[in-house]
């Protein structure tokens, strides 16, 4: 019986492993048509909004999880590891830029001191390759620019996670149905149609799409209501907490450089949570601060007559601007 079931485990890891992006596909399609139940349930509305804003993201989406399996299939674990850790200073770039975002120099540290724990946890062979290194850099700009967007297009057009993924989703999957099969054989030299597909590999084929439902609405809701860098960050709680439970329920190898190096990682999130949490009380300190001594000015009316919001008649009376004055200005 025990035979069995590694033979079985083995088996779907296999083609798992021959059929990474072409089951991405599947679990894309999958989440769309529950999206388009839900809609029909009413759960959500139907939001549309710019269609080229969504083709793009959609397309860019799908780009990215491909480059990052090729990145994968043409280089060391520990290099695709490095890959992964270079999301979060190359998105940090990339708004700083191009979004005037700044980041503060303890949320600088505080993701410097998570990177280099999970790196000493998860990294170990670096082999380098001309190809690997290109798909690689292709992989991490990808993906911090289709973060990026999902946070931006959420705001822009003020649409909810739920909204964008119904609509970017058949892009996606379309994207990754078309050239996953051939990306999958460029990697493993065998056609993934031709897999023997036994009735326990499609049950956890069916099942790896009912949990990608879940796992694609959670990353578009935390990007959305976070920032990418944010959703970055629990992705490397989630590596730490794989190699945990690893060494606890399945007896994985386990060394003192991966115990330190999760112990560092765990550090940095516990002080990337706290110094973003003091700027947001910070941040509403400030703005609390200021509303009340908006309110004061607008209520004196000598301090509206200088800003110019009203004039001052002889008894005292205050009188607004004439309406022809301020449409000139807009027509101006």
């Amino acid at each position: 019986m025990e035979s069995h079931s590694l033979s079985v485990c083995n088996h779907l890891l296999l083609y798992i492993e021959l059929t990474a992006t072409t089951l991405t596909s599947w679990h894309l399609l999958v989440t769309f048509c529950s999206l388009h139940v839900a809609l029909w349930m009413k759960f959500f509305e139907h939001k549309p909004f710019d269609p080229r804003a969504v083709l793009g993201f959609g397309v860019l989406n799908g780009i990215s999880i491909g480059l990052l399996n090729l990145s994968l299939g043409f280089n060391s674990v520990g290099f695709y590891q490095m890959t992964k850790l270079a999301i979060i200073p190359c998105t940090v770039v990339l708004e700083t830029i191009f979004f005037r975002k700044m980041f503060s120099r303890k949320i600088q540290f505080s993701l410097v001191i998570l990177l280099l724990g999970v790196g000493i946890a998860t990294v170990t062979d670096l082999q380098l390759n001309m190809l690997g290194s290109v798909l690689s850099l292709l992989a991490v700009i990808t993906t911090c620019v289709a973060q990026i967007m999902t946070n931006t297009i959420q705001k822009k057009y003020k649409v909810s996670s739920t909204q964008l993924l119904y609509q970017s989703c058949p892009y996606q999957a379309i994207t990754l149905f078309v050239t996953g099969p051939f990306l999958d054989g460029l990697l493993t030299n065998q056609n993934v149609f031709a897999f023997k597909y036994t009735s326990q590999v499609v049950f956890f084929i069916v099942l790896s799409c009912l949990i990608s439902v879940s796992v694609n609405f959670s990353t578009f809701l935390v990007i959305g209501k976070t920032s990418p860098v944010t959703y970055q960050v629990l992705g490397h709680l989630k590596t730490c907490l794989v190699l945990a439970f690893g060494y606890l329920l399945l007896k994985d190898a386990f060394s003192w450089r991966n115990i330190l190096g999760i112990l560092v990682a765990v550090i940095g999130m516990v002080l990337y949570s706290y110094y973003c949490t003091l700027e947001t009380q910070q941040k509403a300190t400030e703005t609390s601060t200021q509303l009340p001594q908006m309110d004061e000015n607008e209520k004196d009316p000598l301090v509206s007559a200088e800003n110019g919001s009203g004039l001052i008649s002889d008894n005292g009376v205050q009188k607004q601007d004439p309406v022809w004055n301020s449409n000139k200005d807009f027509q101006a």
